[in-house]
């Protein structure tokens, strides 16, 4: 599976997450884990609704999410933040 980063989720993670070692190593175990088990309960992956049809979340901690597509050759990270942040 391909990970594409969209420039919003670029600015996000560098604004939100980068900072804070222990989100910043929290995220890249999640990707992982998504990239090697997308159904793994763990993340509880989950389709967006409203204005975010489409999209699809999985959780990086308890209130820590990444809103992500289904692209052709893999994901598109959209966003990533709090649950307020996000959507």
């Amino acid at each position: 599976m391909n990970v594409h980063y969209h420039n919003n989720f670029t600015k996000s993670y560098n604004k939100r997450i980068l900072h804070n070692t222990t989100l910043d190593n929290r995220f890249k175990e999640r990707l992982k884990l998504f990239i090697e088990d997308n159904q793994n309960p763990i993340l509880k992956d989950h389709a967006l609704k409203g204005t975010k049809i489409g999209y699809r979340a999985f959780s990086v901690t308890g209130d820590i999410r990444v809103v992500y597509e289904k692209v052709d050759d893999g994901i598109l990270l959209h966003d990533i933040g709090t649950h307020n942040q996000v959507y």
